[in-house]
């Protein structure tokens, strides 16, 4: 398919996107009561206090995309969202056994200064971006809608992004988004790699939680997996992003209202009792600590039993010696 704009503004919101909005002071839970459960996300991730999962090394998390062509990059008046048609799965790491869940879409967060933008913080910090790949449980459900707010339903795999370096494999998305500056506006872009937003191989250490979407209708029963070292995009490439806006074209805004799409993020979300585990170095340590354990006690069962086996000899020895 040839490379093409929609220059009209065709965006018609569905039932979850009505009736809300990042502005201070709006309550979700009104709407949509899904956001007012014990499990929500985002959260702050406290890194001392999150527990070292050494059975997160057994199994790898194995992220198997492919090559997406002919994806549709559309502005949505919340957030860019890239629409992926190649079936893309994700298995192993915290996920059922034998399970495959499959990419539906990228989304993005910003923030508009590189203080704030990320949805989760580390230790209370934020970075200017975050990014996240959603995926569907497709060994037991048949769609993203069918598997929303269901036990093991919902896989997101987040990357925090800082401002640095240009990040070459989102270029075809940065380089499209003049054209996508109102609400309503989408691109088809020939190609798009998402195994170009994955961190290095040997940088793929994560947080892993259970949560919520971060955005109505707030639906629970979602797999967080967050990595921990973010990527790098360029001042130039954010600012892309700064430029949209959240509104269709000649809309009349409300008073304080200046139109531009950023700070699109949820605030972090109570705790309450969940626990975090993480993937990294430590989990080796605690593995090759309990693995070390275990032989300490077996040579401490083998030395008990020696020495008993010796006792007795001992004690027969003396007997003989007696009865002679």
């Amino acid at each position: 398919m040839a490379d093409s704009v929609n220059e009209e503004s065709d965006y018609v919101p569905g039932k979850d996107e009505l009736d809300w909005g990042y502005e201070e002071g709006v309550e979700w839970g009104l709407h949509f009561p899904a956001a007012n459960g014990e499990y929500q996300s985002p959260i702050n991730l406290n890194s001392r206090e999150a527990q070292y999962d050494p059975s997160l090394l057994d199994i790898g998390l194995s992220p198997n995309y492919v090559v997406c062509r002919d994806c549709e990059v559309i502005n949505d008046g919340h957030t860019v969202r890239i629409l992926l048609k190649s079936k893309s799965v994700v298995t192993g790491g915290p996920l059922p056994s034998d399970h495959e869940y499959e990419l539906h879409e990228v989304r993005f967060h910003w923030g508009k200064e590189n203080q704030r933008g990320s949805e989760h913080t580390v230790n209370f910090k934020a970075f200017p971006m975050e990014l996240h790949l959603i995926h569907w449980n497709s060994t037991l459900f048949n769609s993203l809608e069918d598997a929303l707010g269901r036990k093991n339903g919902i896989l997101i795999i987040a990357l925090f992004v800082q401002v640095g370096k240009e990040h070459l494999g989102l270029k075809a998305i940065t380089e499209v988004l003049q054209d996508l500056q109102y609400k309503g506006k989408s691109k088809i872009i020939p190609c798009f790699n998402p195994n170009t937003l994955l961190p290095d191989p040997l940088l793929r250490d994560y947080w892993v939680y259970e949560g919520s979407l971060t955005t109505p209708p707030c639906s629970e029963s979602v797999t967080w997996i967050l990595y921990r070292y973010p990527l790098t995009i360029s001042q130039m490439q954010i600012e892309e992003f700064r430029r949209l806006r959240s509104h269709v074209k000649g809309a009349e805004l409300p008073e304080g209202n200046d139109g531009m799409l950023g700070d699109n993020f949820r605030p972090t979300q109570p705790l309450s009792d969940r626990k975090t585990n993480q993937r990294g170095e430590r989990s080796r340590s605690v593995r090759t600590r309990m693995e070390n354990q275990g032989k300490a006690k077996l040579m401490g069962l083998h030395i008990s039993c020696r020495l008993k086996v010796d006792k007795e000899a001992f004690e027969l020895q003396t007997l003989l010696h007696a009865l002679c």
